[in-house]
This record gives C-alpha cells, structure tokens and sequence, in this order.
C-alpha cells in the first residue's frame, strides 16, 4: 500500500537488483540533475566575475582619465620619455688620468674644469721648444746687430766712392784708386744682402721653435678636460691612474639646455604639425604639472615599417616622429628638477585656434 502511495504521488523508483521491491531514487543522484546545478553555479560566479570586473574596470577607466582627460580636437598626444642630450667628455690625445674634479651628479657650469691628463711629458717638450725658441730669439739679435753693421759698412763704402769720383774728375787721384772704391762698395752691398737674409733666417726659425712651443701649450690645455656647456654629470667611465687612448671617455655629462620628448602621430595628424607649434609634457611623476613646449622637430619620412606603401589603408599604418623641446630659460631655471628617462605625454596643439584645456594650460 505504501509503495502504491509513493508511486500514485510521482516520486522516481528504481528496481532494486536484491529484492523485487521497488526503491525510492533521491534527485541528487541522477546525473543530469548534477550537471544543470554545476551550469548554474557557473553562471552565477561568471556574473560575479563580471561584475566585479567591469567595478574594476570602470574605476581604471576613471582614474585614467583623470590622469589623460579627452583633448579637443586640434590637439593631438602620444607616450614617450624625456630625453636630453648627452654630451661625452673624452680625452684627444692618449695619456693617463690624473685627476677627476667632479662626479656623478655634479652640476657643472661651462668652462668649469673636470679632469686633467698626465702631461709631464708634453712640458718637457715644451720646455725644450721654449729654450730653442730663446736660442733663435738671439740669432735674431745677433743678426741684426750685424745687419746694422754691415750697413754702416755701405754707408762708409758709398762715400769713399763718391770721394773717389771728384778726385778724378779733378784729376788728383788715379783710376786705379776709383776701381778700388767701387770693389768696396759692391761688396759692402753684398755683405748687406746677405746679413739680411740672414736676419730673416734666424727670424723663421725663431717663429718655428714659438710655434713648436704653441702647439705644446695647445696640447697641455686639450689634456684639461672642461665642461662645454652647463649640465650634470651622468656618468664617470674612469678612474685616477688608468691610461686612456685617444678619444677616451672620461664623463658623459647631460647637457640641460636641450631636453626634449619624442612622440609618434600617425599620418593624418603629424602632417598637420609644424615646426614651431606649441606643444605641453605632462610627466607620470608630475601630473598637475604641464611643461609648456615647442615643436622643433618633424619627421620628413615615417618611423615604423612598412616605409613604402600604394594603399591608402597601409599610409595609415605610418607614424612620424614628432618632437616637443622644452624652452630653454625654463630649463636653466629648474635644473635641479631635470631628469632623464621619466615616462610621460606630449601634448601638440597644430591648431592654434584651440584653446589648451584647464590641466594642459603650462605651469609658471
């Protein structure tokens, strides 16, 4: 009768192996009742997921754009880093270091002395240039003084000459005696030219032991290395005592008159940027912070392959660099907050009716 009743009621039975009864099945244990139930928690931990994915998601989105707001159209930007030029110190002659003045991270003004080479050497060799040049400077002088006498000798030969011509027209003295004072004159005149070219030799080789010793002078200050311009100190390749060949560094040093960004724009837009634009760097590390710019510098040929292209769908594929340097008075200004290598944007304005928006309006 109970049996009856379960069955009359709907209930799932099975046939039991044992007995000819008939067995009650529980839900849970069919299998196809499993396998809805797994479908359905799947779904409801992909609707979580999703949810709280698309929280995250939308938090990102926001934070970024309050970081990268929508820019007006007229404006266009792209990542790059700041760079600045780097400027090598290196030796021009081989020599060994003697001392280093600076290290990393030193500011340095322009002329400011940062190394100085070995040069005992070279001042020997310009102490003996010196001495050869003292030598001919006496050769010079020793000329000359015979160059003054061999004129007196002249003057002295002219005279009797012309004493000798009266006289035989008067007929007091002899031909023979003419003859001798013209000898004497004649000579009288070559021992002058020749005291004169003397005088001009000993002048040249007195200006060749001057240069001798100018191009020692030359060489000693080329081995003191200085600063060519204003900037830091970002790197020290060598230490006191090692020898250097020629065009060996010493420092590589970042010149702050020059920092720049380098972006890239895709066709459309970088053919409207001009050199000159106006341009704002916004770093990661400073984002309130907008560094007014200038373009100076457009890219005639594309960066990314393919460089050569027919259709139109492949020339907008191409990227032109474009690149944002900062005036360089702002520069001198803060160049203790100059860093090399800080990521960040670069805003480039090609149209100059738009106006910047409110973050990208340039700090004072």
């Amino acid at each position: 009768m109970q049996v009856q009743n379960e069955l009359k009621e709907g209930a799932p039975v099975l046939k039991d192996a044992a007995s000819p009864s008939l067995v009650p099945l529980d839900s849970q244990h069919l299998p196809l009742v499993q396998r809805v139930r797994a479908r359905r928690r799947a779904r409801w931990v992909m609707l979580a997921l999703l949810v709280l994915l698309s929280g995250a998601g939308g938090a990102g989105y926001r934070l970024w754009r309050q970081a990268h707001p929508l820019v007006p159209v007229g404006i266009s930007f792209g990542n790059g880093r700041i760079e600045a030029d780097e400027i090598d110190i290196a030796t021009k002659y081989a020599g060994r270091v003697a001392e280093l003045l600076v290290d990393i991270g030193d500011t340095v003004a322009p002329g400011q002395i940062l190394a100085r080479m070995d040069t005992r050497d070279i001042e020997q060799s310009l102490s003996k240039s010196e001495a050869q040049a003292r030598q001919a400077q006496r050769a010079v002088e020793e000329a000359q003084a015979n160059l003054v006498q061999q004129q007196t000798t002249k003057t002295l030969a002219e005279q009797e000459m012309d004493r000798a011509n009266s006289l035989l027209k008067n007929g007091w003295t002899t031909q023979e005696v003419a003859d001798q004072r013209k000898q004497a004159l004649d000579a009288a005149i070559a021992g002058l030219n020749a005291t004169q070219a003397r005088v001009l030799v000993a002048q040249h080789a007195l200006e060749a032991a001057q240069h001798d010793a100018g191009f020692y002078k030359v060489q000693i200050a080329d081995n003191t290395l200085v600063a060519p311009k204003a900037g830091r100190i970002q790197y020290r390749l060598t230490n006191i005592g090692e020898v250097l060949p020629a065009g060996g560094k010493v420092f590589t040093m970042l010149d702050l008159s020059y920092v720049y960004m380098d972006i890239y724009l895709p066709t459309l837009e970088a053919g409207k940027v001009k050199v000159g634009a106006d341009a704002r760097i916004l770093l990661d590390a400073y984002p309130d912070h907008s560094i007014p710019a200038k373009v100076s510098f457009v890219a005639s040929q594309a960066q990314f392959t393919p460089k050569t292209v027919e259709t139109q769908t492949e020339r907008d594929k191409l990227m032109f660099r474009i690149r944002a340097r900062i005036d360089q008075e702002r520069l001198l200004a803060h160049a203790d907050a100059v860093r090399s290598g800080l990521p960040g944007l670069a805003y480039v304005r090609w149209d100059p009716a738009v106006a910047w928006p409110g973050n990208l309006q340039g700090a004072p």
